[in-house]
């Protein structure tokens, strides 16, 4: 089965209306290429790193001004879109990033919540502390789509191959990985570690990014990609400006690269090593 995708590269702003009006060209010209699932990045909705700039912009994922746009343009279009992440508030008031995938007729049909938080310090001199703003999910999402099973994670879950293991073996075909990577992380390890969750789960990883400078002052990496199951580069963006990157998918290849590399199949469990003394 033969799927064609595309990954849309986002420079976010700090509000949501502008963000709608960003992203929406980008969604319709990836329609237009013949994409039947678009997705976009981490923070689709709005980046604001600035905490008391941000909370009083959130709202439910329901109520958002962005993900109701982006409703209406997969109803509009008849494509499966995947809000990479919208910031939003939970039912508890807290926050969260939270993936959603829309279906052609306009409905949420799976949301997940980031698990990892970003909380660094960085040899650069930067710092994150993603946990003082947002709540982490606890569950490990699988959604069909477009024919496809699709992996939910977001940006710096990447670094944690359990759980696109575990994603893997509840039938994941494709691995969705929507960021917002910093510059500096981005040129060390972007591409190698969405290259090896590729090949360590035999999986397709698909990871449309923010990129640029934006109105909060972060900088993103961009360079957006698609990554086949041999952990080849499908296709990418090799730049940081927005655009639209269009891939086929040949899904047969996932059960090639599992049959090939039978590594899922032939994991074995092991007691840890006792930390020496």
């Amino acid at each position: 089965m033969s799927l064609r995708v595309a990954l849309i590269q986002t420079r976010t702003p700090a509000s949501q209306a502008a963000a709608l009006d960003h992203v929406s060209p980008l969604i319709s010209r990836a329609a237009q290429g013949g994409a039947r699932l678009i997705l976009t990045p981490e923070g689709t909705n709005l980046l604001q790193k600035d905490r008391e700039r941000l909370t009083p912009q959130l709202t439910s994922l329901e109520d958002d001004p962005v993900v109701l746009g982006l409703r209406a343009a997969a109803r509009r279009l008849q494509v499966s879109i995947l809000v990479g992440s919208a910031l939003v508030r939970r039912e508890d008031g807290q926050a969260a990033n939270r993936s959603a995938l829309i279906t052609p007729d306009g409905e949420i049909a799976a949301t997940y919540d980031k698990l990892h938080m970003f909380d660094v310090d960085l040899p650069n001199g930067e710092t994150a502390r993603e946990s003082s703003t947002y709540t982490p999910g606890d569950k490990a999402v699988v959604v069909r789509a477009e024919g496809a099973v699709l992996g939910l994670t977001i940006c710096y879950d990447i670094r944690f191959p359990a759980l696109h293991r575990a994603l893997a073996l509840a039938g994941a075909q494709i691995l969705t990985v929507p960021a917002a990577f910093t510059r500096s992380t981005g040129e060390a390890h972007w591409e190698v570690l969405l290259r090896a969750r590729a090949i360590e789960t035999g999986s397709f990883v698909l990871a449309p990014a923010q990129g640029g400078f934006h109105e909060d002052g972060r900088g993103t990496y961009g360079r957006s990609l698609a990554i086949a199951p041999w952990g080849e580069v499908l296709s990418k963006l090799d730049h940081d400006e927005p655009g639209v990157l269009l891939a086929d998918l040949d899904l047969d290849q996932v059960a090639k690269a599992r049959t090939a590399i039978p590594a899922l199949a032939n994991a074995r469990a092991f007691s840890g090593p006792a930390p020496l003394s």
